[in-house]
């Protein structure tokens, strides 16, 4: 006998979640939380609102799941990286890479960042697991900092989340103001040149920071 989508929920319950989260990220990132219906996030998962709300509660717990999952992404892709077997220069130039990378190909997370933003990140301070989460990318940076100024490959003391905040900025600013900053200065910044020159210029950028007195 053929099973149900019914009958697939039941006996998948954390594919379900996913596909939810998957699909309530696209509704988010796309309408913000004001405009997102959990209505249309239900029909387009097979599901249910009462379902929704069973699992999430509400419509911003649902958010705050969907913020929790996306930062969990980037930071888990982090950790894949072995960078304690790296040099500490080529340690750095690959998470700044791989930082790069990920906003280039998630628009949704810098979206969802940007509204969290627009809410003071009323939402976001509901969640211990976010601040939990983004522990682990501040002390990845501080031991490639400690190992960089024991190995004399920097030169420069620099606070840990400040240099976080120098990656991320830069690697944000490109997909959150890709449409007015192309539109003003007429380029495609997901030009594959461009965005290989840009990769390569906010790497060295920070290394010859660091490299300096």
């Amino acid at each position: 006998m053929a099973k149900t989508a019914g009958d697939t929920r039941r006996n998948d319950p954390e594919g379900t979640k996913e596909n939810i989260l998957e699909v309530a990220t696209q509704e988010f990132s796309e309408f913000g939380l004001s405009g997102a219906r959990v209505d249309s996030i239900a029909e387009k998962t097979r599901t249910s609102k009462r379902m929704i709300y069973y699992y999430y509660g509400s419509k911003e717990g649902l958010y705050l799941a969907v913020l929790e999952r996306a930062y969990r992404k980037i930071r888990s892709l982090e950790a894949d990286l072995q960078l304690a077997e790296l040099p500490p220069d080529e340690a750095l130039r690959r998470l700044i890479n791989t930082t790069f990378d990920h906003d280039e190909q998630n628009p949704d997370f810098v979206r969802l960042v940007s509204i969290e933003n627009i809410h003071h990140a009323m939402h976001m301070k509901r969640s211990s697991e976010i601040a939990d989460l983004n522990i682990s990318v501040i002390r990845t940076l501080q031991d490639i900092i400690d190992r960089g100024l024991q190995g004399n490959h920097f030169k420069r003391r620099v606070d840990a989340i400040d240099l976080h905040m120098l990656i991320s900025a830069f690697c944000f600013f490109r997909v959150s103001n890709r449409y007015t900053f192309g539109t003003i200065f007429e380029r495609d910044l997901s030009e594959p040149a461009l965005y290989a020159r840009h990769q390569q210029m906010i790497a060295d950028a920070v290394l010859s920071y660091l490299r300096s007195e």
